[in-house]
Formats: structure tokens, sequence, C-alpha cells
């Protein structure tokens, strides 16, 4: 879609200033008018009063802002940290009106436009009282994302993408109606269109030779996103006597045509550019209806069905060539090259979801909830392809593109009952407790057939043949259960103590009927069983030993394990693959000495591990580190009856980077990072503020080499009139 503001891309800068300077003036003209001296001497404003600025209440607003970033370092991670384009901006911040046209009839207006920061927004809203509504809205902005690739530290090779970061556009536009009658059904109709545009980073890096006989998944790659959707929905309840019904109907109808470009082998005489294109058109119905009935004062039940239809067209290609999005695969005489292309397919999906909850009272100190969740689904896919594999020179060989077609099908279909209790009991004085179990019951089976495809190539110049066909069915049942526990308690006052946690199983169990790729070269239908366990413990203390002091402790427990068990054919035998244990302390502390000044303070220190079988065996595998700490402090201080003056300092830091580079790709962060901002607010009159703010920030990473480090400062003002 294109931008519903043209001005704001061509010419929008003048248009702008040229606002900005017509509106200006006028409000300098205000203000002297309300800073004149008063024909009488008005009454004594009370403390609130002096520091709100006047004895008026205001429902509209017009915030005036501008100012900009200075940086220096890595641009693309100053972009992403911040989400700015970076440099200068303003223009409109906020701005709200409303006022009654006639009696009962309101219109209401929002809107903001800050350029060169991509970020616009407008509503109208009409509402007539015991008629109806009329809305109108359009949203867009921009996001930002560093899409570097990593640093190679034995040579201090860096892999980067771009000066500036990737940056994507999204935008919503939306009109919605509604009729509400007295005693007549509430009916609402809604149409709203979504899009996204531009590029978005990605971490699913491409292989790079950083040094001799050396390849590490180093080279950068960026999405190319273009998507778009429109949404028709509309909306029918009604109360009749003690039920609430209501029945709605959704039609949604989009496009996604996304691209994943990466770089591979950058700088080597064998370089590629491959492109994994995926497009998909779509057709989505959906229809739901819901009750709530009081069937006693302490009695409450609830119903709710959707019925679901999707339909999706599919097509998409992955091809290496000298450039992105090349239409098919060409001999390369340096390198070889897998991939598909002419892929053309759908499916079709299905969706039943039915649910029940009650709420029962049976005393004034004790709720009871119980509920069900039942859902059915139901799909249905195929897809035809052409697949290579482009052999390079070999001797006197010349370079070769093998092809084969393929075609693939699959059916899938499982049911699904979630089940739920929340129990909460007041009846113990100064005690509150609660506890809730949740329990998912499902089963389903996936059957699949694909082929022939053509037999993957590995260097050598023996010629290439066809797979035999792909056929696997897989019986799958699983369980998911929670429990959870907690207590609060208020022993004195002043004093508040929270105490919970929960434990959690995921267990699911695979039956793998038919498997035809019981051989080495392809992977075959491997788990017959997989569980997920957590346990996890909290404790929270919140003191107030003075009116203007409190005291904010918390420490949470986590441990997980991940136990996987293979099919037996292949012979090995189980093994926990995975345990994380994680410790969360937290320390917040808020003291308001005196009545023009507060202060709050916060400390976060994180300790978690993830730890797998691989890094007993290889030392490209470590045990993963997310340890951190974070400092965080805020002040605000009215300087006088029209001046407040706030300050804010927050600081971070991560030591887990390990340089494992001599055996594969170094992860984990060792970043410092830190930042401070004053702000000081200016009432000049009851109409009139002025905000000034400053901010500086510094941000560095080992883990890139210094590459992506970068420091910031930010000026800023704004201007509000209220009306």
């Amino acid at each position: 879609m294109k931008p519903i503001m043209p001005m704001l891309n061509q010419g929008g800068r003048r248009c702008g200033a040229a606002l900005l300077g017509l509106i200006l003036p006028a409000f300098a003209l205000l203000a002297a008018d309300t800073n004149a001296p008063p024909a009488t001497v008005p009454a004594a404003l009370t403390p609130e009063q002096m520091f709100e600025g006047g004895t008026n209440s205001f429902n509209n607003w017009i915030d005036l802002s501008a100012g900009g970033f200075i940086s220096g370092g890595n641009k693309a991670q100053f972009q992403q940290r911040h989400q700015t384009y970076g440099g200068a901006f303003g223009g409109i911040e906020d701005f709200h009106y409303q006022t009654d046209l006639a009696k009962g009839t309101t219109l209401t207006t929002d809107g903001r436009a800050i350029f060169d920061n991509d970020d616009y927004k407008l509503s109208l809203s009409l509402t007539r009282e015991k008629l109806g509504y009329v809305r109108f809205s359009y949203t867009e902005y921009r996001t930002w994302e560093n899409g570097d690739g990593g640093f190679f530290p034995p040579t201090g090779t860096y892999y980067p993408l771009s000066n500036s970061a990737e940056s994507l556009k999204h935008g919503d536009l939306s009109v919605e109606a509604g009729l509400t009658l007295d005693n007549l059904p509430k009916v609402t109709f809604k149409y709203e269109h979504t899009f996204r545009e531009g590029d978005q980073s990605s971490t699913s890096w491409g292989f790079a030779q950083p040094a001799l006989n050396v390849t590490r998944g180093l080279s950068p790659s960026f999405y190319d996103i273009n998507e778009h959707s429109d949404i028709f929905q509309l909306d029918v309840t009604h109360q009749i006597k003690a039920t609430e019904a209501g029945l709605g109907l959704r039609y949604e109808t989009g496009r996604i045509d996304d691209a994943l470009n990466t770089y591979q082998y950058p700088g080597q005489p064998f370089a590629q550019e491959l492109t994994d294109r995926q497009i998909t058109t779509y057709d989505a119905f959906d229809v739901h209806a819901f009750t709530e009935t009081w069937l006693r004062k302490n009695l409450m039940l609830s119903s709710g069905f959707a019925y679901s239809d999707l339909d999706n067209n599919f097509s998409g290609s992955y091809i290496s060539g000298s450039a992105f999005d090349v239409s098919a695969p060409i001999p390369n005489p340096q390198a070889a090259g897998t991939g598909y292309y002419g892929l053309q397919g759908g499916s079709h999906l299905q969706e039943y979801v039915m649910n029940l909850n009650l709420l029962y009272k049976p005393t004034e100190h004790l709720s009871i909830t119980p509920s069900v969740r039942v859902q059915q689904e139901d799909t249905d896919a195929s897809a035809s392809g052409i697949e290579y594999v482009s052999t390079p020179q070999l001797g006197a060989l010349p370079p070769t593109v093998f092809t084969a077609p393929f075609t693939a099908n699959s059916d899938q279909n499982f049911l699904e009952v979630h089940g739920r209790l929340d129990v909460a009991y007041k009846g113990f004085t100064n005690w509150v407790l609660y506890a809730r179990g949740d329990w998912t019951d499902g089963q389903g089976n996936l059957s699949a057939a694909g082929g022939p495809g053509l037999v993957p190539f590995f260097g050598t110049g023996i010629s290439l043949g066809t797979q035999q066909p792909i056929l696997q069915e897989t019986d799958e049942n699983y369980l998911y259960q929670k429990y959870s526990v907690g207590a609060r308690w208020y022993p004195v006052r002043g004093v508040t103590l929270d105490a919970g946690g929960y434990y959690k199983l995921n267990q699911y169990n695979y039956n793998n009927g038919v498997d035809s790729t019981l051989n080495p070269d392809l992977y075959q239908a491997y788990l017959v069983m997989q569980n997920f366990e957590t346990y996890d413990g909290n404790l929270r203390l919140t003191l107030r030993p003075r009116r203007n002091v409190t005291l904010i402790s918390r420490y949470e427990y986590q441990y997980s394990t991940i136990n996987t068990t293979p099919d037996p054919v292949l012979g090995l035998s189980g093994e926990q693959t995975s345990t994380m244990t994680s410790h969360i302390i937290a320390q917040d502390v808020s003291w308001t000495p005196w009545s023009r000044l507060y202060l709050q303070v916060g400390f976060n220190y994180v300790l978690s591990q993830t730890k797998t079988p691989a890094s007993d065996v290889t030392q490209a595998i470590l045990a993963a580190q997310n340890n951190y700490w974070t400092l965080n402090f805020s002040s605000g201080l009215v300087l006088d009856n029209k001046t407040d003056l706030k300050l804010g300092f927050f600081y971070y830091r991560a030591d887990d980077y390990t340089d494992i580079s001599a055996a594969g790709v170094p992860y984990g962060a060792g970043g410092e990072e830190y930042g401070v901002t004053a702000t000081l607010t200016r009432r000049i009159s009851e109409h009139l503020r002025l905000s000034l703010k400053y901010g500086f920030s510094r941000c560095t990473d080992a883990l890139y080499g210094g590459n992506q480090d970068f420091c910031s400062q930010l000026v800023y003002s704004s201007l509000q009139y209220r009306f």
C-alpha cells in the first residue's frame, strides 16, 4: 500500500517547517495574552493547582517537539537500540481535540506526525449518545534492526551489512462504525488494512571464510518483506434478561511476499547470493459466538464457540546465484549449489473450538472457577517443484545443473482438551491463598509423502541419481500439566509477603508407524519421546517502614530440564539433552523525603545457565550463559511552583562472552551499557508548558570486537499548549 500521506515522503520537511512556522507565532501571541496582567486579583491557588499551572482542567492540547541525536560508532546498532533514524527530527508529538458539536454528539481527534522518524498517527471519532459512533484511524511507523553479521577474533574480520540499520515500515488503516440503540442489539462493523514493507535483519547467517581453511557462519543475511492484509469484521451483541450473547463474523485476505537474502562466502571467488523466497496468498473466514449467564447471584456460566477456515496458496524458490532473486539456477564454475525453484502448492485448515467457564462463589471468601476447552484441527497440504544440484568445474567436466521434479503431500489432524481450575480463599485474617491447575491432553497423527528428488552432491564426479520416495506416518499424543500455588500475607502494617511457585511438565510421545528414511543419508522420524520439566519458586517482600519509604525485594529460582528418547531402531539411548538453572534477585527502593522530591532505585541480578551434553564432547558448543545485572535510578524534584526537574540513570552489564572462534561461532553477550537523562519542565502559564531534555548513552559488546560499539547524545525540546 502506498503511504496515505505522500507529502510526508516528498516535501514533508518543507511542509513541516511551514506548519511549525505558522503555529509557533500563534502560540507566542496566546502566551503573551495569557501572561497579561489580570483585571482582578485571582483567588489563591492550592499547592496542587500551582504544580499543575492553574485552576482550570483542559481537555485539549497540542505538543510540538524538535530534537536530534549526535552519535558516534556503529550507526546501525545505535538506530536499533534507540529506534530512530538518527539526526534531527520533530513535528507534532501529540495532538488531542475534543468538542461537542451538538447535545450528545462529540467529535474527538488525535494525531501525531514526527518527521524523519516516519511516525504518524491520525484518528477521528464521532459519537452520538444512544445512537452510535463512527471512527477512522491511520497509523504508520518504522522500526530499525542491525543487519550486520558476525566477528572472527583471530583475524579481526567483521562482516557488516550496511552502514545504516535495516528499516521496516508498518501501517494500519481502519474504519469502524457501531450502532448502540437502547434495548436493541449492539452492532459494529470494522474494516482494517495492514501492511509491512522494507527490510528486517536475520540471525540465519551464511557461511564465510575469515581465514585459510576456516569456515564459520558469520556472513550477514536479511529479510525483504512485503506483506498486506484486508480484514472485514461484523459483531452483534445483545442482553436478554440475565444472559449476554454475541455473534461475530470475520473475513481476512492477504498476501505475504518475503525473501531471506544471504551473502554466502563474501570476498571469495566462489561467493554466492542465496534467495529463499516464499509467497503466500490466503483467505480466512471465522465465525464465533459467546454467552454469559448469571444462573444465580453467586454462579455465572460463560460459553464460546468458533469455527475457522483457512485457504493458502503458496509458491517459492531457493536459488543461489551471482545476484539476489535470479529466476533459475545458473552453473557456477567456482561453487556447488543446491536448492529448488518452481514451487507451487496449497493447504487447507479447518478448526473448531469450544469452551465453557463456570464462576462459583459458595461463600463470601471462597471462589472456584473451573473451565474446559476443546479444539479440533484438520489440515491437508500439497506441493510440487523442481529440485536442483549445481556442480562446479570438475577437471574437463563443465559446470552443470542437474534437475528433478518433486512432489509432496501431507495430512494432519489433532484433538486437544484443556482443563483449568482456579481456587482463591480470603477467609483467614490478613491472608490470601490461591491455587491453580492446568491440564491439556492432545492426540493426533501426521502422514506425509514426497519424492523423488535428487541425491545430494558431495563434491565428487559421481553421476547424480534420484532418491526413493519418502513415506512417513506418525501418531502423536501429548500431556501438558501445570500446578501453581501461592499466598499473600500481611503480618503487620507496612509488611507484605508473597510466596509462590509452580511445577510444569510437557510430555510428547510419538509412534512412527511408517518411516522410509531409515538410512544414513536422510533425517529420520527421530523421536519417540520428549519432555520439558520446570520447577519454579519465588518470594516477594514489600516493606513500608515509613509512609514515604517503600522497599520491594524479590527472589526467584527456576530449574528446567529436557529429556529426549530417540527411536530404538537407531540404537541410541535416552538422554537428558538440556538443563537450565536460573536465579533472579531484584531490589527496588522508593523514597519521598519531601513533597517536592522523590527517589527510586532498582537493582536486578540474573544468573542463568543452559547446559547440553554436546558441551562435554566439543569445544564448539559451550553451556549457554545468560548472567547480567541492571541498575536503574530516577528522581523528580519540584524546583518551584512552575518548574520540575527529572533525572534518570541506567546501567547494564553482562559478562557471558567466551571466544571459541577456533572451534565454532562464539556467542554470549560481553556487553556494557549505561545512560543518563535530564528533563526540565517549565509551566510558562496555565496554557503553555516548555520541556527541555538531554540524554547520553554508551554501549559496548565484546562479542563483535568493538565493531558494534556506539555512543549518542540527545537534545530534545517540546512545547505543549493546553486549551
